[in-house]
């Protein structure tokens, strides 16, 4: 994936930087490139994570395509103020729209991107912005990918999803590039009737895109694109959509997932008692893991600290950074998915200290 994080130069006078996660192929390129953009997360911005969408990025890099997803300005590492125009739809998804701007500039000044090929994608608030770039005459931008895309703002006075509707057909009356949607049966912020609404006002504006309503996607739709198993969701139109528009699709590299760890069988996934070093808490806290959705992993170590981790992005290496936060003694792997990966120590007669997550 040769993954590296770069700082893109954005914002007035190009003073604020973006934090930048790039994944591309071996070799000089050019490549066609996918500008994926990052939606946001409850409280401040700034203590947002930088995101990866590393099932996306693999399935584009397996496919010959650059992966760029930049944190927009006030987001992780970037720099600049977050933009906050309260229940102003639209004015939110233009004052997105500028960061993703700067991203394809500076993108397109690089020799190992292929400048005539370009697809921009969000999910959720990136979504919107991505939506809101398509405004826009952008050579070589052939197409917008929209998941889950739109802002939810709880604010008094605010009717988001009015304000919302509104913002959509000022979009699609201006709309330049054309565009696929996919949403869930249970997204929790965009459920089926308001997708259909923004999606009707966007193409009854005279909007160029196409709505794939699909079905229930787990606990929530709305987390789709960053599920290990999402993929198998959104791939298959994404796909129909990139050859409609004339991008690649057919696979060209090789990226081999890392195996999981291999199940040792110390003891049934379900026999609680037979979890080394927990007290009482740890393993009420084990007992309710056994409820979490896959892929999942829960650590534990000999001080008796616990962590898991349940959805999205490497539930392990989350779960060890979860217990090790709290532990003084290496954090190991009890568990991962329906697997039962410790690799031996204490059964239930240890002594323990107290962890939690």
């Amino acid at each position: 994936m040769n993954e590296q994080i770069i700082m893109v130069p954005a914002g007035d006078g190009m003073r604020e930087v973006l934090e930048t996660t790039v994944f591309r192929p071996s070799g000089p390129g050019p490549f066609p490139l996918l500008l994926m953009n990052h939606g946001k997360q409850a409280g401040p911005a700034k203590l947002q994570a930088r995101e990866r969408f590393i099932y996306m990025a693999t399935e584009f890099v397996r496919r010959g395509y650059a992966v760029m997803l930049p944190m927009r300005a006030g987001y992780a590492q970037s720099t600049g103020n977050y933009r906050d125009f309260g229940c102003d739809m639209l004015g939110n998804a233009q004052g997105q729209a500028r960061d993703v701007l700067a991203a394809l500039a500076y993108a397109r000044r690089q020799r190992w991107v292929d400048p005539q090929r370009i697809v921009v994608a969000g999910q959720s608030y990136g979504g919107m912005a991505a939506l809101a770039l398509a405004t826009r005459a952008l050579p070589g931008v052939r197409g917008v990918l929209n998941f889950s895309g739109g802002l939810r703002v709880d604010m008094p006075g605010c009717d988001w999803q009015a304000s919302l509707t509104r913002a959509f057909a000022t979009l699609g009356a201006y709309n330049r590039i054309p565009s696929l949607w996919l949403y869930g049966a249970n997204d929790s912020y965009f459920g089926p009737a308001l997708a259909r609404r923004l999606f009707n006002s966007f193409a009854g504006s005279g909007g160029r895109g196409e709505l794939l309503a699909y079905g229930p996607f787990k606990r929530d739709a709305h987390l789709t694109l960053g599920s290990r198993d999402g993929v198998a969701v959104w791939l298959p139109a994404t796909l129909r959509f990139l050859q409609e528009i004339g991008m690649p699709v057919r696979r060209v590299y090789s990226v081999i997932d890392p195996p999981p760890p291999a199940e040792t069988h110390f003891a049934l996934l379900d026999d609680i008692a037979a979890v080394p070093y927990l007290t009482e808490p740890g393993r009420a806290a084990y007992r309710a893991f056994l409820d979490k959705t896959a892929p999942r992993a829960f650590a534990l170590s000999e001080s008796g600290a616990w962590g898991w981790a349940e959805e999205g992005e490497s539930p392990d290496y989350r779960a060890l950074a979860s217990c090790q936060r709290r532990s003084s003694t290496p954090c190991h792997l009890y568990c991962v998915d329906a697997s039962v990966v410790w690799p031996g120590g204490p059964g239930p007669g240890a002594s323990a200290a107290g962890g939690a997550d």
